[in-house]
């Protein structure tokens, strides 16, 4: 009786020690540098924030790159476009209940 020694999934290589590596220290570095911020007081009010969600947004690129591999993906790209989706709707919700919040307050 013989066994198959193939994986069950592709045979397609989802990446290598070095791309892990590198997104394993990009990773720490955009950790790094929001708590940094904050813990030592370096920034102040709309800056901190600033520094805050442009390291949230390349955090969420350095996972979808190195860790989740998006542009690897042969087409058609339905998981970034369903990714994409997801986004859209998300951003709609978070600024529609901004703009609600915001606009409606009335003093009393």
């Amino acid at each position: 009786m013989q066994h198959e020694t193939h994986a069950s999934h592709d045979s397609k290589a989802h990446g290598s020690l070095k791309s892990y590596t590198i997104g394993f220290v990009f990773s720490i570095l955009l950790t790094i540098i929001p708590i940094a911020v904050v813990m030592n007081g370096w920034l102040a009010g709309k800056a901190s924030s600033i520094v805050l969600m442009i390291t949230a947004v390349l955090q969420l690129a350095v996972q979808l790159i190195f860790f989740m591999h998006l542009r690897e993906e042969d087409k058609p790209r339905y998981n970034l476009l369903s990714l994409i989706l997801g986004l859209i709707i998300l951003l709609v919700i978070v600024v529609g209940s901004m703009w609600i919040m915001m606009y409606n307050m009335v003093a009393i």
